[in-house]
């Protein structure tokens, strides 16, 4: 019984400081834009599925504003994706309407469908190392970012509270993710 518990722990470490150095390895800067304090870093979390890292995730929020409350309010966030696999842009796609859909009655995602859509069209295929971030902002409204790249503008923010809440928001993508990104600290 000890050997298979002492076996246990060695593993379970092992699983947690692998978690650790892939969040280290997605580099997230302490604030954003690096080096401000215009929003900082509250919380990281890896989405792994059937035992392979999918990617990293990062929340940046005010300073004196907690997770909840930044998505409560409305106020300016940031979610980084920093992936560490290779996934076809058709996929994304695919997740993120089961998600949406799950998440939001018919009447909608009719309003949404055309941002929605603007948003779907400037995606590509995911290589490792891609970087992608949607920031929201009351003033600015929401930004897809792909690599530091800006790809898509709109100030709906209906639309940016929708989308971000495909991770943020309940029945979404990774419960255990969620309540990692939304965690008081």
């Amino acid at each position: 019984m000890r050997t298979l518990l002492a076996l246990l722990l060695v593993v379970c470490g092992n699983l947690w400081a692998s978690e650790a150095a892939r969040l280290d390895q997605a580099g997230f800067a302490a604030s954003h834009p690096p080096g401000s304090q215009q929003l900082v870093l509250r919380n990281r979390a890896l989405l792994t599925w059937l035992w392979a890292d999918v990617y990293a995730a990062a929340l940046y929020t005010e300073p004196n504003i907690a997770p909840q409350a930044a998505l409560r309010e409305q106020r300016a966030r940031r979610l980084e994706l920093y992936y560490f696999q290779k996934i076809a842009r058709e996929d994304v796609i695919r997740a993120a309407w089961t998600v949406l859909e799950r998440q939001h009655d018919p009447a909608t995602l009719a309003r949404l469908r055309t941002g929605i859509e603007r948003l779907h069209a400037s995606f590509r295929d995911i290589r490792p190392g891609d970087r992608y971030a949607l920031q929201y902002d009351p003033r600015q409204g929401l930004t897809l970012e792909r690599n530091g790249e800006t790809l898509l503008r709109s100030d709906d923010a209906e639309l940016a509270r929708a989308y971000m809440g495909i991770w943020l928001a309940r029945d979404g993508l990774s419960e255990p993710l969620r309540q990692r990104l939304l965690a008081e600290r």
